[in-house]
């Protein structure tokens, strides 16, 4: 029950070299120590490029293609059950650091088991193999199952060769309800000494078994991948490595919060890739995010993490780079945000956005999700503005940094203003408004916009519950400012730093007032460098580099 993949297509780019710093691919430099293999310097480009051993890999990835030409589209995203590549899986168990003598793995959400097959493979090629494998793979699809146990004897075999004493359950359970069972049991407990993952990607209701089952583990968790997560942790051994393939989506934001907090007491990190594609699979499933392989020691020492990126599962790494903890998780951060920034434009940004003095509150601004949740209201759209209406604001009606409407469309452009909607409103003002999700054809993450009253007449207009609104005490902003305030979230310098935690195309209000923002005269001239027509990019990031300092360029100090 593995979440999607996107896949790219380009080739060479970036290794890592010295600590912080990049050099191109085919220069011969040792990486940083860091390296899978037991430490053992290997480039970043070469670990993605490796082949898996066939006569294993390629076996379990046989029973890999015949469960999914039986796999039900339905029955897949209700459960989350999307199956491994053998490259990714192959790549991730290259990255556990130490397999001793005697391994104890935990494959949850195992699917046909290739995750597991990928880390018997690692073993067996590296010098000095371990003596003993004992593998608990949880599997609830009986489909999967099957293949599963089939993939267990495939692992047997190819240890018993090398002397390798191989033990494989296949357990098919809800890995939820036997994991805090497990965990309530007296007494001690088997622990793991690896776990591998590439856990369902579901989200979990509130008042769903599977949360009331989590919570009495104190585990709060709002999805099935984090929930999997959390336990994977919890059931590790001190010491115990953990790797995983994940939406990247729990870098940030209010709803992640809890599970990051017992994710980074329990875990340092050490190694974090991006896969930046958000096409293929992914895309085709409904959720356009990034993902990220990560791999961490339980208990271990905060220490430096390589981090690395790449379009795709086949492509080689764009950029990487050695940093210290604290500027993936910064002290002080009250939400925790775990940053990547694996190449120099990625830092300076950082930089920049770190130098900036002020959070919204000190500008006198606050930012709120559009009061109009249109299935709510639907009785009081109309497709047209009338003398019973005031004008409400779609995503639609954003257009190059401007509010255009009326549109014609398929949203409608107006609300009844009556006392049923009474409360949805806001006086009529200068607002500036963010649309708070993106497809993945926009080349930015925050698109926004001026509304300007003139352009929308009226004694009060609605926002539609996809908009996040920027307003000084629920009510417009100075047209200077807010000009300002539209350019610099308009501007590389935002999209480069927000893509640094972001993993997904979602814009919360949460995450507007965590960034940190220019002074009030910085922000004013901005609004006056603003022209009145639609600005070009170029025109944006010259405005913003001129007052705040931030080029985009690669040969940037």
């Amino acid at each position: 029950m593995d979440p999607p993949l996107p896949r790219g297509q380009r080739r060479g780019g970036l290794v890592p070299g010295a600590p912080g710093r990049l050099i191109r691919e085919g220069t011969i430099r040792p990486d940083p120590p860091l390296g899978p293999r037991g430490g053992t310097p290997t480039s970043a480009a070469r670990e993605l490029r490796r082949a898996p051993p066939s006569s294993l890999l390629g076996a379990v990835d046989l029973h890999r293609a015949e469960a999914c030409r039986h796999l039900d589209p339905a029955r897949r995203s209700a459960l989350g059950q999307f199956l491994t590549p053998p490259p990714v899986a192959s790549f991730m168990a290259s990255l556990f650091q130490q397999l001793g003598p005697s391994v104890r793995l935990l494959d949850a959400g195992a699917g046909v088991g290739t995750l597991t097959a990928a880390l018997v493979a690692e073993a067996c090629s590296r010098p000095t193999p371990p003596a003993e494998i004992h593998a608990v793979a949880y599997e609830l699809d009986p489909d999967f199952v099957k293949h599963l146990s089939e993939s267990m004897a495939t692992c047997r075999a190819a240890c018993r060769p090398l002397g390798i004493t191989f033990d494989g359950r296949a357990v098919q359970a809800d890995f939820i309800t036997h994991a805090v069972e497990e965990l309530a049991r007296p007494g001690p407990h088997a622990r793991f000494t690896h776990a591998i993952l590439n856990p369902p990607y579901r989200k979990l209701g509130a008042g769903s078994a599977a949360r009331r089952a989590l919570r009495r583990a104190g585990i709060e968790a709002t999805n099935l991948y984090t929930a999997f997560l959390a336990l994977a942790v919890r059931a590790l051994a001190p010491g115990g490595e953990l790797c995983a393939i994940t939406p990247r989506s729990f870098f940030n934001g209010p709803y992640f919060r809890p599970f990051r907090a017992l994710f980074l007491r329990e875990v340092a990190l050490r190694r974090v890739h991006v896969f930046e594609s958000r096409t293929a699979a992914f895309a085709d499933d409904g959720v356009l995010q990034e993902n990220v392989v990560f791999c961490g020691v339980k208990g271990g020492a905060p220490g430096a993490v390589l981090v690395s990126s790449s379009d795709g599962p086949g492509d080689a790494p764009t950029a990487a780079r050695e940093v210290p903890y604290d500027e993936v998780v910064r002290p002080g951060d009250p939400e925790l945000f775990i940053r990547v920034v694996p190449d120099r434009a990625g830092q300076r940004a950082a930089d920049v956005l770190a130098g900036l003095p002020a959070r919204l509150a000190d500008l006198g601004l606050s930012v709120s999700t559009g009061k109009v949740v249109d299935f709510r209201a639907r009785g009081f759209l109309r497709a047209e503005p009338g003398a019973d209406t005031a004008p409400l604001i779609y995503p639609a009606h954003l257009d190059a940094g401007s509010v255009r409407w009326p549109k014609p469309g398929r949203k409608p452009n107006a609300l009844v203003d009556c006392a049923a909607t009474a409360k949805l409103w806001m006086p009529s003002g200068t607002y500036v408004v963010v649309k708070r999700f993106s497809s993945k054809e926009e080349r930015r993450r925050i698109t926004a916009a001026v509304l300007d009253p003139a352009a929308v007449p009226g004694a009060r207009v609605g926002f539609e519950n996809h908009l996040n609104v920027f307003h000084r005490d629920g009510g417009g902003l100075p047209p200077l400012l807010a000009r300002g305030v539209c350019v610099f979230l308009s501007s590389t310098l935002v999209d480069t730093y927000f893509r640094q935690w972001s993993g997904h195309t979602q814009v919360n209000a949460t995450d507007l007032r965590n960034l940190a923002y220019p002074a009030m005269a910085a922000i004013e001239r901005l609004g006056a460098r603003a022209p009145r027509r639609p600005a070009s990019q170029r025109e944006i990031d010259r405005a913003v580099e001129e007052v705040i300092g931030f080029s985009e360029r690669a040969d940037a100090p």
